[in-house]
């Protein structure tokens, strides 16, 4: 049985289709890519998966998670899975953090909330997290408020925080845009360790394709809404099929080439 498994998953709002038919599976332990432009419906694919569409949007299909199904769940059902069973690392951390709590408090949060941890064990247990993406000086780091850290420091206690209660699936949306090159790199690397380490299978969604040779094993490309082709990076890279898929192919390349350019 796969972990995830989306099945004519069709999402529509004021009379417009934004998600069309999509289907796909996560096997336990896999790392997935889910790539497209701008509006193909990336986003919007895992948001459905945790029931989080903006109010108005009508969903249709299926979403099983280890064998049950999350479409038309309530809020209260779905919050036992969010965060302890699927968790999310989001583009930009200075927003996906509360700016008036200490990335301590933020990172021990899920700890006392699905694993039951005291204030101690749990702030005890977030600083040996903070070590563990790579914070410099845990103890000191978290007792910091976002607004003080680097946007690479933030997305790693994001990181932190979603690895905390060590999910069976982490769904990753573009969290590595909003940063420069070298501290993308390092994102990226520990990123691949740590759902390696911990056994989690991984949603990487993107639009940039060059990145998804380093973090993932198969590649789902969408566009408009529809899921147009997949398979393993190098074979997507060398050999595209669909239009849309040559083009986004075409700008990475384009990325890579200008990247070497402004090497010293």
């Amino acid at each position: 049985m796969s972990l995830l498994e989306v099945s004519g998953l069709t999402v529509r709002s004021g009379g417009r289709t934004l998600l069309d038919d999509v289907g796909f599976t996560v096997e336990p332990g896999e790392r997935v890519g889910l790539i497209g432009g701008s509006g193909s419906g990336k986003s919007l694919t895992a948001l459905a998966v945790l029931g989080l569409l903006p109010e108005g949007m009508g969903v249709e299909g299926s979403v099983r998670f280890d064998g049950v199904e999350l479409v038309g769940r309530g809020d209260r059902e779905l919050s036992a899975v969010r965060g302890k069973r699927i968790a999310m690392v989001f583009q930009e951390p200075l927003t996906a953090l509360n700016p008036l709590m200490r990335v301590g408090k933020q990172i021990a949060e899920p700890l006392r909330t699905h694993r039951g941890l005291s204030r101690k064990a749990a702030f005890a247990e977030a600083v040996r997290l903070a070590d563990k993406v790579g914070l410099p000086d845990p103890e000191h780091t978290v007792r910091a408020f976002p607004h003080q850290l680097s946007g690479g420091q933030r997305q790693r206690v994001g990181i932190a925080m979603a690895l905390a209660c060590r999910p069976a699936l982490l769904l990753a949306d573009e969290p590595t845009t909003a940063l420069d090159v070298t501290v993308q790199a390092g994102i990226l690397r520990l990123l691949a360790e740590l759902v390696a380490e911990e056994g989690t299978a991984l949603l990487f969604i993107t639009h940039d394709l060059a990145v998804l040779a380093q973090v993932v094993r198969r590649v789902l490309v969408l566009g408009d809404g529809r899921l147009l082709e997949e398979g393993v990076p190098a074979d997507v890279l060398r050999a595209p099929r669909h239009p849309a898929t040559r083009e986004l192919v075409a700008l990475a390349r384009a990325g890579s080439f200008r990247r070497q350019e402004a090497r010293p």
